[in-house]
């Protein structure tokens, strides 16, 4: 039998696959514009082509998923059973993609709630997450909002940069803030603040830099039963070496995911990334 309410969200929620196929969670992708090649995330480019071709500095570019492509995720849940649907997207500070959700909810089949999360990466992934679960547990489509919009108020997501640039590049963050990063080669701690990137704390080193993110994360996270994941582009031995530490240091630890970005949060943030999403549970 389908579950009452189905769950979708956008391919920079970046969740595991194993995890999607569980809990039956439909991802919409974004597009990457590679040179004159639009190419959708998650099957047509990988992370470690983007961070390649970042390095060669060509010209990357990206885009939501038209409305279309959301009004064919929306008839498909409805055609396997849905009489509702969920709608997760990432933080419409920095992206059309809401927007685009909401206009192709207007006409589908079966009531859709489209949710501005305020977030990006494992911090849309673990309300998802949060959503499905209610679902999967028969909760209604108000409930199955309530969870996840729940879940995003209590996540916090900060992430390492080697440079400024990219995000500057990109305009998701300002000119000024751009300026902090590059003078006398401070490193810049950033972490989402309602929806947008804030910069969090200066730096001076990239060692400095990591040591001072587990010390927030840890400090975030506390005692309490909390998911957290720690994600990179290109610093794979970065992000497993922050994790195993973290894996000792919080106590209520209950999920540990360790990935790499895909493409679209690639391009706006440059080789190098190294975050960490922390979500009680």
């Amino acid at each position: 039998m389908s579950r009452h309410v189905a769950i979708v969200t956008d391919s920079t929620a970046y969740l595991p696959p194993d995890a999607m196929e569980r809990h039956r969670i439909t991802s919409v992708p974004l597009t990457v514009v590679l040179g004159d090649r639009a190419l959708e995330e998650g099957t047509e480019i990988s992370a470690r082509s983007l961070a390649q071709a970042l390095q060669k500095r060509k010209p990357v570019t990206t885009s939501r998923p038209s409305p279309e492509m959301f009004a064919a995720a929306y008839r498909a849940a409805a055609e396997a059973g849905a009489t509702g649907i969920v709608s997760l997207h990432l933080s419409a500070e920095f992206s059309g993609t809401y927007d685009a959700a909401a206009l192709a909810a207007q006409d589908a089949p079966v009531p859709v709630r489209v949710v501005d999360s305020g977030m990006v990466a494992m911090a849309l992934g673990f309300c998802a997450l949060a959503a499905a679960e209610v679902a999967e547990g028969g909760g209604t489509l108000d409930e199955a909002v309530a969870a996840a919009e729940k879940r995003a108020d209590g996540t916090a997501a900060y992430f390492y940069v080697d440079t400024l640039d990219y995000l500057r590049r990109g305009g998701r963050i300002g000119a000024a803030q751009a300026l902090l990063g590059s003078a006398l080669a401070v490193k810049p701690l950033l972490q989402l603040d309602e929806g947008r990137i804030e910069l969090r704390e200066k730096v001076r080193t990239a060692s400095k830099a990591i040591a001072r993110l587990e010390e927030i994360v840890v400090e975030r996270a506390g005692r309490s039963p909390v998911d957290i994941a720690v994600q990179h582009l290109a610093a794979g031995e970065r992000a497993a070496a922050l994790a195993e530490r973290l894996r000792e240091r919080v106590p209520g630890l209950e999920e540990l995911y360790v990935s790499e970005v895909g493409a679209v949060i690639g391009a706006h943030t440059g080789p190098g990334l190294l975050g960490a999403v922390v979500s009680p549970r």
